[in-house]
């Protein structure tokens, strides 16, 4: 395996390409958006330059990992010769599906198809293929250059040779994988979506405010960022997005997302990305400041 395409220049996508190239893989990056294919690169250059000036790479290593990435306006072209796919687009269930079905008609016959998805069932994706026995599921964690860790998920009909060479690949990668089954969530958001949305639960109710809330969790559970925090990191509507997958999917109310987290989405307050959440956020500025909305 050595042609890897990653279908989505966002935040993961370009994440994903800036690793897969930096370990020797020809990448296709595909984006239908030319912007945001700049964007990526710029991206990916300016993380690498990071990378440089902590000693970890040389510029002749950023020179080799930039040359490695190809960018495409289309699926079709910047597939066509994948040994695997790893889709990064957007967690909505109808774009996966439709994106999966291009992925199916355009991709070489022994391509492996993955999905980066957080939550959406690797099962229902696989099943607008016809391949489903080589649909896969591949969670990277945010930042992909810096997070060790892949969850790898077995749709319902997913092949033992095809989890074989996901694992090989994370090595590859200098990720660690772990092998999950496919129910809602799988396992990370699973368990970290329900302690968030308890989180907004506790500031909804007023039991307590962002800045101490977040900081019982980080002194007292040793966690490198608080709940509130990381839900501005990962993007408000992205945990509305999956709670909602989890209530659908268990049929249980525990994961019905907080009226305030509902509230806030639909108002366009969905942190980091948007410049507030129950933080505001200044570009350049590192200062971690509450919102004026949760201030007493």
């Amino acid at each position: 395996m050595q042609n890897i395409s990653v279908i989505g220049a966002g935040t993961m996508g370009n994440g994903i390409a800036h690793v897969a190239a930096q370990k020797g893989f020809r990448v296709s990056l595909v984006d239908t958006q030319p912007q945001q294919l700049e964007k990526a690169i710029k991206t990916i250059a300016g993380n690498l330059d990071r990378q440089i000036s902590k000693g970890v790479l040389t510029e002749a290593d950023k020179l080799k990992t930039l040359t490695a990435i190809t960018t495409y306006g289309s699926v079709a072209t910047g597939v066509a010769s994948a040994d695997l796919v790893i889709e990064a687009a957007t967690e909505n269930t109808d774009l996966k599906l439709s994106i999966f079905r291009l992925l199916d008609e355009h991709a070489p016959a022994g391509c492996i198809l993955a999905s980066n998805s957080s939550s959406i069932s690797i099962t229902r994706i696989a099943s607008v293929t016809r391949r489903p026995g080589s649909v896969i599921g591949l969670h990277f964690m945010n930042p992909v250059p810096v997070m060790k860790l892949i969850e790898v998920i077995n749709g319902y009909a997913t092949t033992a040779d095809t989890t074989r060479q996901m694992i090989e690949l994370a090595g590859r990668l200098d990720k660690t994988p772990c092998v999950v089954n496919d129910y809602p969530g799988f396992i990370a958001n699973r368990i970290l979506m329900p302690m968030i949305n308890e989180a907004v639960y506790s500031l909804y109710e007023g039991v307590a405010g962002v800045q101490e809330i977040d900081t019982v969790m980080k002194l007292g559970m040793a966690h490198p960022m608080g709940p509130l925090q990381l839900a501005d990191f990962i993007g408000l509507d992205v945990c509305h997005s999956i709670l909602n997958v989890l209530y659908e999917g268990f049929g249980n109310p525990k994961y019905a997302p907080c009226p305030l987290l509902t509230n806030m989405v639909t108002a366009g307050f969905l942190g980091v990305k948007s410049g507030e959440g129950f933080y505001r956020y200044t570009p350049g500025s590192k200062e971690l400041v509450v919102s004026a909305r949760f201030t007493r």
